[in-house]
C-alpha cells in the first residue's frame, strides 16, 4: 500500500522575467516502510517537490496542476488547519541546514517539548497548568528518551541546551529526533547530511535506517549524492529539470542505469577502487526553467540523442524493474515484446 502518491505535480513560481517551472509533471509513489531516494542536480525541482506535499510553496510560487494524496486522503483538498495539524505528526519534515531550523532563543529541550504539545495536547491554557493537568513531565522525559535514541550523549543536561550549544552533528541527530518524535507514518528529509563531514554522515545514515525499521516509518530522502541513496534508500527517483528521468529499486537503478543521465551521474562519482580513471563530464547545462523545450529536457547533453529525442519529451516507459523517460528505453520494450 501508497502512504503518498503523487501524479502529475505542476508547481510553477510566477517571476518578472516568466513562469518557471520548477516541478513540471512529476509522479512520485512511497509505499509503507520503504525509503525512498529523490536525486538529481540542484535546480532539479527535489525540493519544491517535498514542500509542495507539505503545501509550503510560498507565493509567488503554487501547485497548479497534480494530485497528492498521503494515506489516500486528497492533501490539497484539507484546509490550512487540517493540513497544520498532519504536519509534524503523521507528516514532518528534516530540514537541510539545523541552525535554520531552531529557534536560537529557545532551549532545544523546549523546542522538541513544543512539538509534542503542540500536537497531542494544543496549547496549554494557565488554569490547566494550575490544577495539575499539564503533561509537561511526561512530554521531557519522551523528549529526553527521543534524544537518546538519536545518540546525543547525557540528553538529560543537553535539555536545556541552547542551539548554539550543539555541534553540527549533534544539532542534526535533535533535528532527526523532533521529525520522529510523533512517530509520523512519513519523513521528508530534505539533504540532511549535506552540511556534516563523511564520518558523521554515516553515523546519521545508519541511525536514520534503524529509527525507520524500528518505528516502520516511510522516508523520502531527498539528495544530490548517488552514494548515500547506495548505502540508505530501497527505490531510486532521478529528477532531472522538473521531471523525473528514472526509478526503479535502487539495486537495478545503480547497477544498470537506463537512461543517459543517469549514467552520466553515476560515471561522474569518483571511486576508491579506481582512483586514476578520470571523472565522466556532462557538457552542457541544465535548461532554463522559464523557457523549458518541448524536446526531452536532456537531449541537448546527451551523447545517444536522436532526431525523435529533439521533437517531444518521452513518457516513462517500463523497464526490467522501474521507468525511463527515454525513448531507448521504449524501443528495449518494444523489441521484447516482438520477441
Amino acid at each position: 500500500m501508497s502512504v503518498l502518491n503523487v501524479e502529475n505535480l505542476h508547481t510553477y513560481f510566477e517571476t518578472d522575467r516568466g513562469q518557471v517551472r520548477a516541478v513540471d509533471g512529476v509522479d512520485l509513489e512511497i509505499g509503507d516502510g520503504e525509503i525512498v531516494g529523490l536525486v538529481g542536480e540542484s535546480g532539479s525541482g527535489k525540493s519544491v517537490t517535498a514542500l509542495s506535499v507539505l503545501g509550503l510553496v510560498d507565493a509567488p510560487g503554487r501547485v497548479v496542476e497534480g494530485s497528492i494524496e498521503y494515506d489516500g486522503r486528497d492533501l490539497q483538498s484539507l484546509s490550512d488547519a487540517e493540513l497544520g495539524a498532519l504536519r509534524g505528526s503523521d507528516i514532518s519534515m528534516v530540514f537541510q541546514d539545523p541552525m535554520t531550523a531552531f529557534n536560537p532563543t529557545q532551549t532545544v529541550g523546549r523546542q522538541l517539548h513544543d512539538v509534542l504539545r503542540t500536537h497531542e495536547s494544543g496549547p496549554v491554557h494557565p488554569l490547566v497548568r494550575l490544577f495539575g493537568f499539564d503533561h509537561s513531565k511526561e512530554y521531557k522525559k519522551r523528549v529526553i528518551d527521543a534524544l537518546e535514541r538519536v545518540g546525543i550523549p547525557s540528553p538529560e543536561e543537553r535539555y536545556d541546551d541552547y542551539p548554539h550549544e550543539f555541534s553540527g552533528g549533534m544539532l542534526q541527530r535533535a533535528m532527526i529526533a523532533m521529525s520522529v518524535l510523533c512517530e509520523p507514518s512519513l519523513v521528508l528529509a530534505d539533504e540532511p547530511t549535506t552540511a556534516l563531514d563523511v564520518t558523521i554522515e554515516r553515523q546519521i545514515l545508519s541511525l536514520f535506517r534503524n529509527l525507520v525499521d524500528d518505528l516502520g516509518t516511510s522516508v523520502l530522502w531527498i539528495t544530490h549524492d548517488i552514494s548515500v541513496v547506495a548505502a540508505l534508500c530501497d527505490r531510486v527517483v532521478v529528477m532531472y529539470a522538473g521531471k523525473v528521468m528514472e526509478e526503479g529499486p535502487v539495486e537495478s537503478v545503480l547497477s544498470d542505469p537506463q537512461h543517459p543521465y543517469t549514467k552520466g551521474l553515476l560515471q561522474s562519482v569518483p571511486r576508491y577502487d579506481e582512483p586514476d580513471r578520470e571523472l565522466y563530464v556532462m557538457e552542457g547545462s541544465v535548461p532554463n526553467p522559464i523557457d523549458v523545450p518541448s524536446q526531452c529536457r536532456f537531449a541537448d547533453r546527451c551523447p545517444e540523442a536522436h532526431e525523435r529525442c529533439f521533437e517531444a519529451h518521452p513518457r516513462l516507459y517500463p523497464t526490467e524493474d522501474g521507468r525511463a523517460a527515454c525513448y531507448l528505453a521504449e524501443e528495449s520494450l518494444a523489441m521484447e515484446e516482438k520477441l
